[in-house]
């Protein structure tokens, strides 16, 4: 272990805000997993190795040794949620997991319950039976009680330190506004209750107030604006997001890289899904599917780089949709068209349809964001984790900066990262070291 990460020692809180489907998913299975119920498929924190030197030096432990990450064992889980369900409750009506599976569970999860969230009807429109949220006399007031909750909770649970990872609804989607500017004007606009502060960026501003580590899992705009940048620097921890990278844009961070490594063009590709569960019933609402529409546009253009290539990709056509359709559940399908040219112009055509649990693929992204940025946090890292990107779909970057979106590269990013963290040589593949006499 490298003398400048502090070793994760004692208890680790993971907060999530929005204790729905995903979150609750997560719960389950890291609870199953304690109990040798399961095993944590997902999790390239818990089942992923990483190549150290040379091939033939043949050094590949799980990353989980590698690195000093927690012990699921010492993870306590807690949140907020607009509706006043306790996890085993929410997690039977989302209907992810089987009835066995939630029996063998049923104690821990029942033992997990919301605390009332920070809500507002303008920017999650259509969630039904929200029963459970905070009131207050300002926006700078709701960020107040939830620092009280998080002192709370760490206090109650004898914690160690904390991580927040947002599982809540996607937000209606507004740019940035001059609130968002500095740490100063968004400050003044929590005393004002600005209403183009939205719900997550009050969690975000009392997490880092906090001194706990905040990760976005929604599209939403939330951390990737000035003035929350401002303020993570400013206190010494580590923001990411945004936007769990799942099923559909997955599928998409594989193909495209494909096709640009072997010059293949692309006239078009047309994405659509259909899922329900509280994800679809929220993005039935135009305002907050144009968050996810923009969160997912963007995957393409800058892994295919049309304005370097646009013989192949400068007219290509991509368009994205989202259907609400209440009988699929949590078991989402995402359907994909893509029209690709090749050798003399002559037109191909590939179709993917991938069904999918979407809570089974994000929850493992949860537990490795959460252990990832605490390992972080322990490693002194401030402001935004680009090597983080590989589990987003909208990945944050630094200002002036494009996002990496092919998940490969991500991956290199990731594991160099560790390695150099770790004292380790960095894996270029370069190989010829093999060859040289």
């Amino acid at each position: 272990m490298t003398k400048d990460i502090a070793p994760a020692t004692g208890r680790l809180g993971v907060l999530t805000p929005g204790m729905g489907a995903v979150a609750t998913t997560l719960y389950a299975g890291v609870i199953a997993t304690r109990r040798g119920l399961a095993q944590p498929i997902g999790s390239l924190t818990q089942m992923g190795h990483i190549r150290l030197g040379k091939r033939t030096d043949n050094r590949n432990p799980l990353i989980k040794d590698f690195v000093p990450l927690a012990s699921l064992d010492d993870i306590v889980f807690g949140g907020w949620d607009p509706i006043s369900d306790d996890s085993f409750e929410a997690a039977r009506r989302a209907g992810v997991l089987t009835p066995e599976e939630l029996a063998s569970v049923a104690e821990d999860l029942g033992a997990i319950s919301p605390m009332p969230a920070v809500f507002d009807p303008d920017w999650v429109k259509k969630l039904e039976g929200v029963d459970h949220v905070k009131t207050g006399s300002s926006k700078r007031d709701l960020a107040n009680q939830l620092m009280a909750d998080i002192e709370t909770f760490k206090k109650e649970n004898r914690l160690d330190r904390a991580v927040i990872v947002w599982c809540g609804s996607t937000e209606a989607y507004r740019p940035a506004s001059a609130v968002h500017d500095t740490l100063a004007a968004f400050e003044k606009g929590l005393d004002d209750s600005d209403p183009e502060i939205a719900p997550s960026q009050i969690y975000a501003y009392a997490a880092l107030r906090s001194g706990v580590p905040f990760a976005n899992g929604a599209p939403n705009v939330t951390v990737d604006v000035p003035a929350l940048i401002e303020l993570a620097t400013e206190v010494g921890l580590p923001i990411a997001g945004k936007d769990f990278k799942t099923g559909q844009t997955l599928i998409k961070t594989v193909l495209a890289p494909a096709f640009k490594a072997r010059l293949l063009g692309v006239d078009g590709w047309f994405s659509t899904n259909i899922l329900g569960n509280r994800d679809g019933e929220v993005l039935d609402d135009p305002d907050s599917f144009k968050s996810k529409e923009v969160s997912k546009l963007g995957v393409l253009e800058t892994i295919l780089q049309p304005e370097v290539y646009p013989d192949l990709y400068g007219d290509m056509y991509h368009k994205v949709r989202i259907n609400y359709y209440p009988p699929r559940g949590d078991n989402k399908e995402g359907w994909d068209n893509i029209d690709i040219f090749g050798w003399m112009h002559h037109s191909m055509q590939i179709k993917v349809d991938f069904l999918a649990k979407d809570s089974i693929l994000a929850a493992p992204i949860v537990l490795d964001l959460a252990l990832f940025m605490d390992l972080a946090t322990r490693k002194g890292q401030a402001g935004i984790q680009e090597w983080l990107s590989f589990y987003f779909k909208s990945p944050q970057v630094a200002e002036g900066l494009y996002p990496e979106n092919d998940l490969f590269i991500q991956l290199t990013k990731l594991k160099n990262t560790l390695r150099h963290w770790m004292g380790e040589d960095l894996i270029t593949h370069l190989g010829s070291e093999y060859y040289e006499e």
